[in-house]
């Protein structure tokens, strides 16, 4: 497998990656990445100083994606963004390998790291814990992903 930054030709396929991904647990609905406006532009937001989006492909097609962005309002935290891997690529250490990545990158702009996620995405939960990150009684900040139900941080 290929770990690359995005391209512009990579927005449709991570749009269905997360898509899929959110039809899986049942988070296809409001107060989620679902109705992200920028879902399917991730080249064009992911842009600039500490920005990145890395894609995962296999056979030239994208499987896996996670992306660091700044947390508004909240200078020297990142969040850890749309990390999400297919089915087939699960266990295999494509998603360390991309939160690894994502993790490095970070360290040169910023402090901590936050996320949030939902409490029903058990494997995620478990990941997330099992790389540092400490689990928050409520979200960072208020966030257009209200329905998100796990919020996580990780000193850099």
């Amino acid at each position: 497998m290929l770990i690359q930054l995005i391209k512009e030709e990579d927005n449709a396929e991570v749009e269905k990656l997360i898509r899929d991904c959110l039809i899986e647990y049942g988070w296809n609905k409001p107060g989620c990445a679902w109705d992200d406006p920028d879902l399917g532009q991730f080249y064009q937001v992911y842009q600039g100083q500490g920005k990145q989006y890395l894609v995962a492909k296999k056979n030239g097609h994208v499987v896996g994606g996670c992306g660091i962005g700044p947390v508004k309002g909240k200078i020297g935290v990142c969040e850890l963004q749309k990390m999400y891997c297919y089915k087939e690529v699960r266990g295999t250490g494509l998603a360390q390998q991309l939160l690894q990545l994502s993790l490095e990158f970070a360290k040169k702009y910023y402090q901590q790291c936050y996320l949030e996620t939902f409490e029903n995405m058990i494997p995620a939960n478990k990941f997330y814990l099992k790389n540092g990150f400490r689990l928050l009684e409520q979200p960072l900040i208020q966030s257009d992903h209200y329905a998100c139900d796990k919020w996580y941080i990780k000193d850099l």
